[in-house]
């Protein structure tokens, strides 16, 4: 009883450690965005009401192209702060003359709150069920040229393979309970975890809310 209740919880603490994997590797992104010197524009995500950041997409093809990731979406709280993490997945196809694997670090700049609440409703497609485009550059750009860009969603990249870009119309979005469930121990609503009130003590968590808002 005692090997079985200890192995119970190694395999616990060994699923929880993918979750916290995946926050750290978020952290990394967005630093690696702050050390650009064309980078998401500061104005922007001073404006934005949420965030989803997808560490190493793997974007594939050979004529017809599939992308697969797994990342976090976080919602800005009336306070300015920001909330938990919520465990998303991106899946989605292509189609065009493309060749290669390629491994991309995606953040997608959400203008809306409701558009988060959306998503934690069931699957949505960027470029159908939510308008996306590709965001503006450079940190000191105005966001009034492009945020009268009517998109609910913004999109940017940082490629480290061989490929000819990457497109996220056609791409799903969807909530990770699975992955949510293990890193808080319980379920919880998407709503829940957006609406803000903290359900961690992780220390990668809140490294992750101060670097975020370090880039503006």
């Amino acid at each position: 009883m005692f090997l079985l209740g200890l192995g119970l919880m190694l395999t616990s603490a060994t699923i929880q450690d993918k979750e916290l994997d995946k926050v750290e590797d978020a952290t990394s992104v967005l630093r690696d965005f702050g050390k650009m010197k064309e980078s998401i524009p500061r104005e922007m995500l001073q404006k934005t009401n949420g965030i989803i950041i997808i560490p190493k997409l793997i974007n594939a093809g050979l004529v017809i192209g599939g992308k697969r990731g797994k990342g976090i979406a976080m919602a800005k709280l009336a306070d300015g702060k920001w909330s938990n993490p919520v465990f998303v997945t991106l899946t989605g196809g292509s189609f065009g003359l493309q060749a290669g694997v390629q491994s991309v670090d995606l953040v997608l700049v959400v203008k809306s709150t409701n558009t988060l609440h959306r998503i934690g409703t069931g699957s949505f497609t960027l470029g159908g069920d939510i308008s996306a485009a590709a965001g503006p550059v450079g940190r000191s750009s105005s966001a009034n040229t492009d945020y009268k860009l009517e998109a609910e969603v913004y999109s940017y990249s940082r490629s480290r393979g061989l490929f000819a870009g990457i497109s996220i119309n056609g791409a799903k979005l969807d909530i990770d309970a699975n992955a949510n469930k293990d890193f808080y121990g319980q379920t919880y609503t998407a709503r829940t975890l957006f609406e803000g009130s903290d359900k961690t003590t992780q220390a990668s968590v809140k490294e992750l809310k101060t670097t975020l808002t370090g880039l503006y």
